[in-house]
């Protein structure tokens, strides 16, 4: 890219510094987070970078085009908004807001302003869930019955201590955590989901937030994704299974803990019996960071609304919104 689009990155921990590592040299101009010198570490890698504590500075700058949003979940939206609200264009971490009605207050600014919202779920961009696509796109599934997936990791010692148990600061648990990525991809396959069941519940850490997820969610057709994210898993998993009636995808592993990343692609014969079987593999990791950041500036280049933007990020929270206010009202009948 010639003629970078100037970027402020909002939130300098590991996820601030991925980004910048994905981004054309030069081209991040203001770092900022409230911890300053996070902030100068980060803007110590991009030649004539500014630090800076204050997001009413990193929106406002006149040398800011676009605003790359990394902090905690209950800061995203009110973050985002003072970016659009600024004419900025936003590339929001998922899960982009806390609750649906921050994204439509998000919604109705960027209506205003022109602002485009991109929502950084970046595993649709994994080698494994492009070459899914490519092949559900083609037909090659036939009509679709279902979806299966199971995201989970261990946690480790002070997870329960952590931001992501505090709900003030989270907005929830392990649901809204991992369990999104799962809901967003599975809307990928199945489309709108009409009918949202299941529950959020804590069996293993001593916190205030969900530890384990388990949804049904149903499209109007009736075809059906079964989920279950978890932080008591204790060997890093990711499966995602797509089920059509001519044959079946089968995406495992992330690549490091999760293990390497594979598409299984599953052939059904006339004769039925065993599958054809087709395996990819993509052991030298995935470029979904950088993949997705590309996919953010042809959105500002051809003024395109992008996908997954704030329509995906809304329905996402719909169905964990569907969850954990079952919860709620369940222990509100118990006394609990």
């Amino acid at each position: 890219m010639s003629n970078p689009i100037r970027v402020a990155i909002i939130g300098c921990g590991l996820i601030g510094q991925k980004r910048l590592n994905n981004l054309p040299p030069g081209s991040v101009t203001v770092a900022c987070d409230l911890q300053l010198d996070r902030a100068k570490k980060l803007a110590a890698q991009s030649p004539g970078c500014i630090a800076t504590d204050s997001v009413t500075q990193a929106v406002t700058s006149p040398n800011v085009a676009a605003v790359m949003i990394a902090t905690l979940n209950a800061s995203l939206a009110p973050i985002a908004l003072q970016a659009v609200k600024a004419g900025k264009h936003v590339l929001v971490e998922k899960p982009a807001g806390i609750n649906v009605a921050e994204i439509k207050k998000l919604e109705v600014a960027a209506k205003k302003t022109g602002a485009l919202v991109r929502v950084g779920y970046n595993h649709r961009y994994h080698p494994a869930c492009l070459k899914a696509l490519e092949i559900f796109q083609s037909g090659a599934l036939g009509p679709m019955m279902f979806v299966r997936g199971r995201y989970g990791h261990g946690g480790r010692i002070g997870y329960d201590k952590e931001w992501r148990a505090n709900p003030k600061l989270s907005g929830g648990g392990e649901l809204i955590d991992q369990g999104v990525h799962l809901i967003d991809l599975a809307g990928i396959f199945l489309g709108e989901f009409t009918k949202v069941e299941g529950h959020a519940t804590t069996s293993f850490w001593k916190m205030p937030v969900d530890d384990n997820a388990f949804l049904s969610l149903r499209n109007k057709a009736g075809n059906t994704a079964w989920l279950h994210a978890s932080c008591s898993e204790w060997k890093n998993l990711f499966s995602l299974e797509i089920y059509g009636r001519d044959g079946k995808l089968h995406w495992e592993g992330l690549g490091g803990s999760y293990g390497i990343e594979r598409l299984t692609y599953y052939k059904m014969l006339p004769q039925m019996g065993p599958p054809e079987t087709t395996i990819w593999e993509f052991p030298r990791g995935d470029e979904s960071w950088k993949i997705e950041m590309q996919e953010f500036f042809e959105d500002i280049k051809l003024n395109r609304t992008p996908v997954p933007g704030l329509k995906e990020a809304k329905a996402v929270l719909q169905a964990v919104e569907k969850i954990y206010g079952k919860g709620r009202k369940r222990k509100a009948e118990s006394g609990n």
